[in-house]
């Protein structure tokens, strides 16, 4: 019998294996365009990719080695975003795609061996296996989309959005305290209709509501689309303040995109 962990997998599986498609066969020159992302063309997503996906497998075969890793980057004022970017950028854009391959082969690798009771180091707070590979996915599907948005792909929603929103009710807290803000005491129900038209909700509040599609809200809380652009229907004060800037990713404050409108 397949466990959570086992089903979660295969969703980056498929996550992984949904990109590898839409980047196959593509020339250099679709390869090295421009993306929504300033500074970023679709080589610079991939390597990215290939980047933290090396990192995060040596996290989870090896926690104290990628530990130490850390520790000499923040030594020596390095930042690995940085470093994985002119990696890619000193590749032709195959080679890229070819260490992107390796890397998330790699990964997959990683995850099957993990002992899901242990907790994963990481650029910030260790987390469960199970966290950590649904946060891979995230990563995956997100830089996904900017790569779809620069050749113009529609964006097609799956039943692994669900991760993406798990991820992106979770991060609330994570979005107030990256800007210096208090989070607000009001619960907030969120409910989403998925690609299949199941309803998937989180919080029990009958005033404070995000509703609409799962993809919309996939998209909002990485901070692709403007809640402008969506056709999220939000009530509540503290439901409007968390969605005007609504993070589901790591780092600093997310810069957003503006409306298309």
């Amino acid at each position: 019998m397949s466990s959570p962990i086992d089903g979660l997998i295969a969703d980056l599986d498929a996550e992984h294996a949904h990109l590898d498609e839409m980047i196959s066969g593509r020339s250099d020159d679709a390869l090295n365009i421009a993306t929504l992302a300033e500074g970023w063309s679709v080589v610079d997503q991939l390597s990215h990719l290939a980047g933290f996906d090396e990192s995060a497998a040596l996290a989870l075969t090896d926690p104290a080695a990628f530990t130490t890793e850390l520790a000499q980057l923040i030594e020596a004022g390095e930042d690995p975003i940085v470093g994985y970017t002119n990696r890619g950028r000193s590749l032709s854009p195959g080679q890229v795609v070819s260490w992107w391959n390796s890397a998330r082969s790699g990964l997959l690798a990683a995850c099957r061996a993990a002992d899901p009771t242990v907790r994963v180091p990481w650029y910030g707070p260790a987390m469960s296996p199970m966290s950590f590979i649904t946060a891979r996915l995230m990563e995956t599907w997100a830089h996904g989309v900017d790569i779809a948005d620069a050749w113009s792909e529609p964006i097609v929603g799956t039943a692994r959005l669900r991760h993406v929103c798990h991820i992106g009710v979770g991060a609330r807290r994570y979005s107030y305290a990256v800007r210096g803000l208090d989070l607000p005491d009001a619960d907030i129900r969120v409910e989403l209709i998925g690609p299949a038209g199941d309803v998937w909700t989180w919080g029990t509040s009958a005033t404070e509501v995000v509703r609409g599609e799962a993809l919309d809200f996939a998209l909002l809380v990485i901070q692709r689309r403007h809640r402008d652009d969506t056709s999220l229907v939000i009530t509540g004060d503290s439901a409007n303040e968390w969605m005007s800037f609504a993070q589901a990713f790591a780092g600093g404050p997310g810069p957003g995109r503006p409306s298309a409108s």
